[in-house]
């Protein structure tokens, strides 16, 4: 009798998740796709016009691109407790109207450093929304389905690189002199209004839990809720006990770093990329028109968007998880700088790429499988702004190394440093049996 009770509040468990999944997930994704687009479109503006209207050098041009990471890891902290607060429905709407209109006004950005104050303030905005997302997903999907739901929502990563790419460039180059701007301005102006827009859709759409889904079966809602319930004891048992022991924790901590190793990779390809490849002109005699360079960006990205799929499905424990991709794609950033021919050396720039994405999701999974609560809320946090503060010290690093060399290279092999790092500290957490 209680097997088969198991059983079936297994299949109502999943039935719930399937369905929470194609209610939310497209919207997070969308989401996340105009989050993150609005966050490294300037990689795409700088080498487009950009750089030279603002009078920016590689090294003004990081400190502009990696700002935002500062004003992000003041408040993420706070803004994710406000989030488990308040819900989701709320804040992330109001992340959204406040990113929105900070990103729409870089398009009337007069000099350097009203750019780096804007960015600034795009970073202050949009704090708290990506590690709200990933506590959100701890509050519909147990610890067995929320890699995968995780590896979804983060298919918005690619998607938003590859497509994002063609998009930036298809309007810089098309759309120059519109409302009597430069083409980079109104790739600002158009891809800064979206967030606006969807706060209005969140408000409506977004439901805050399990047991507010009016859209969900009474049995799978209260199938779904036993089981985060139990799944939120269990870690209570083990994990950090309030949010001061949640940011004092040293596991907590070696998650940020290795988070850090791994966004190091995922910035230093997005901001830089476009940069790498306009470059090929000197280095290889190869040329593109904005949008052929565009179309050339995306290529990493969508290979990365299908491996990344394919082994969420596969991998198991983290060490093969998270550790494996980061390794492969740390020796591969490197190898790219020595490659005479122009093709091989993307095909070493996707598999780097390829390396980052696929271990991103996994990623994601260790530190909601050790926190739970507002724990929950603080630790994902930290380890998110700890994280993402390689989103400042990456551009501004390669950017500062090419000013001072005349060349990328030392600043990517810092980049493959980072992630194999990254690789040698999941390793070690696995051996030490902290992350089974």
């Amino acid at each position: 009798m209680h097997d088969s009770t198991v059983t079936a509040d297994e299949r109502l468990v999943e039935a719930a998740t399937r369905r929470a999944s194609r209610r939310l997930l497209p919207l997070l994704m969308l989401l996340y796709f105009v989050n993150y687009l609005d966050r490294v479109n300037i990689g795409f503006a700088g080498p487009n016009g950009m750089n030279a209207e603002l009078g920016l050098s590689a090294t003004l041009f990081g400190v502009a691109a990696g700002v935002f990471f500062i004003g992000y890891l003041i408040l993420e902290v706070p803004s994710n407790l406000l989030l488990h607060r308040f819900g989701a429905r709320r804040w992330i709407a109001r992340i959204l109207v406040t990113w929105g209109i900070v990103a729409t006004v870089m398009a009337f950005t007069p000099n350097a450093g009203v750019l780096i104050a804007l960015r600034f303030l795009l970073g202050v905005a949009e704090a708290g929304f990506f590690p709200g997302i990933i506590l959100y997903l701890t509050y519909w999907f147990p610890a067995a389905q929320r890699a995968r739901a995780t590896a979804w929502f983060m298919a918005a990563i690619p998607i938003s690189t590859a497509l994002g790419a063609v998009v930036s460039t298809v309007v810089i180059q098309n759309a120059d002199g519109l409302f009597g701007l430069s083409g980079w301005r109104v790739m600002f102006l158009v891809e800064g209004i979206p967030a606006v827009l969807l706060a209005v859709v969140v408000w409506f759409l977004m439901t805050d839990r399990p047991a507010q889904a009016a859209w969900m079966p009474t049995d799978e809602r209260d199938a779904l809720e036993r089981r985060l319930a139990a799944e939120a004891a269990e870690a209570a048992q083990t994990g950090p006990p309030s949010v001061l022991a949640a940011l004092r924790s040293p596991r907590v901590l070696a998650l940020a770093w290795v988070y850090f190793g791994i966004v190091y990779g995922l910035y230093a390809l997005g901001f830089f990329l476009p940069t790498i490849i306009k470059g090929f002109a000197t280095q290889y005699g190869t040329t593109f028109t904005t949008v052929g360079s565009g179309l050339v960006n995306a290529v990493p990205y969508v290979v990365g968007l299908v491996v990344m799929i394919l082994w969420t499905r596969r991998a198991t424990s983290p060490a093969i998880r998270v550790g494996v991709p980061a390794l492969v794609g740390g020796l591969a950033i490197p190898v790219a700088l020595y490659l005479s021919d122009p093709w091989l050396a993307m095909v070493a720039v996707t598999v780097c790429a390829c390396g980052v994405l696929a271990a991103l999701p996994g990623f994601w999974s260790l530190p909601t499988a050790y926190l739970t609560g507002a724990a929950a809320a603080a630790g994902i946090a930290l380890v998110n702004a700890l994280g993402n503060l390689s989103g400042f010290v990456a551009p501004y690093v390669t950017g500062a190394l090419s000013d001072a060399t005349g060349s990328n290279r030392l600043g990517l092999w810092i980049v493959g440093i980072c992630m194999v790092s990254a690789a040698a500290v999941t390793w070690g957490l696995a051996r030490s049996g902290r992350e089974a």
